[in-house]
């Protein structure tokens, strides 16, 4: 059912990340004779199971997406799918769609001997959790998402066409300044074709200029040390635009668009929890809302003073508050 809207931030007693922890065990999985991922395990070796799906794809995790889970309670396993963060080779898109990231969850889940998980993903974590849960909802005991994706052409276009673009008309500007104007009616595509060439110092310039731009855009306040991952991290800014546009200009692979919203169905009966800003502008709020209509049994919490990152405080407050209640599963 969905919640009554939440108060400001200023008028709640909201919750914060549990204190900064340190992996016990972090390791490579070979999962294709191309690609190597990077895990790692955090809090209590004999704890419930729950795997973190990180965003982008190509996004990679932080130490601070450890912080979402009682460490006393939950074994935490984090990964960073194909290409992204420390798996190798890095920004690899050969043998690297949605499927085979679902197929490395199961080696993921058999290579810890669990049985069933709980998943936690927002952004594109949200569309690779869906994805998996439809897929194997016998493995999953339970689903945290925020800032629901589920790459629909509607959604990519809003953000990478014609949407967004007319909130954050300054950050917009720059996103279309490495692009000539004669490409800007395809823009996915533009990005895409020079992220896949051959100039690496082009490569480069539109690399920053995608990655800018989306984390320009995450947060209901601009924040410019945010934004400075994208200009200061070369490695990530490659990975993460060469991997998005290569899913974004395939539709992430699904087999007819809108397949995770018309499947919903197959995790009817799995507990949910949906968190939601209601001033996401990078992937906007109607979609987790059509999902909370083809799933109503999750529960669904808007954020009413937040935008898309997961590090805003009431984002975060909802993501803990999720994490302690499914303790109890």
């Amino acid at each position: 059912m969905a919640s009554e809207p939440d108060s400001t931030s200023e008028t709640r007693k909201l919750r914060e990340v549990y204190p900064a922890i340190e992996p016990y065990n972090t390791g490579m999985l070979k999962v294709s004779e191309i690609h190597t991922l990077y895990y790692e395990e955090v809090g209590n070796p004999a704890g419930k199971p729950i795997v973190f799906v990180h965003g982008g794809p190509g996004g990679g995790t932080d130490s601070r997406d450890r912080q979402f889970f009682d460490p006393q309670v939950y074994r935490i396993i984090l990964y960073h799918q194909r290409g992204a963060g420390n798996s190798t080779p890095s920004a690899c898109l050969e043998e690297n769609t949605t499927w085979d990231l679902v197929d490395d969850l199961e080696k993921l889940r058999n290579l810890f001997n669990i049985e069933k998980w709980v998943v936690f993903g927002g952004s594109w974590g949200s569309t690779l959790a869906l994805s998996y849960a439809e897929t194997h909802p016998d493995r999953v005991k339970g689903l945290i998402l925020r800032g629901i994706f589920c790459c629909r052409r509607k959604e990519l276009l809003w953000f990478y066409q014609d949407g967004a673009s007319m909130i954050f008309p300054d950050a917009w500007d720059k996103f279309l300044e490495p692009i000539p104007s004669v490409e800007h009616g395809d823009l996915m595509s533009a990005y895409h074709r020079r992220l896949t060439g051959t100039d690496e110092q082009e490569k480069l310039k539109v690399a920053t200029a995608w990655s800018v731009w989306e984390l320009a855009t995450s947060r209901l306040y601009i924040d410019p040390s945010y934004i400075a991952h994208a200009t200061d991290d070369a490695k990530f800014a490659v990975a993460f635009s060469r991997i998005e546009t290569h899913y974004f200009v395939n539709g992430a692979f699904m087999k007819e668009d809108g397949q995770l919203i018309k499947n919903a169905d197959k995790i009817k009966d799995i507990p949910g929890v949906i968190v939601q800003g209601r001033y996401d502008v990078v992937c906007p709020a109607y979609t987790a809302w059509d999902l909370h209509k083809a799933w109503p049994k999750a529960e669904f919490h808007w954020v009413d003073d937040a935008g898309h990152s997961s590090k805003e405080v009431g984002i975060v407050h909802e993501l803990i508050t999720a994490t302690d209640k499914f303790r109890e599963l």
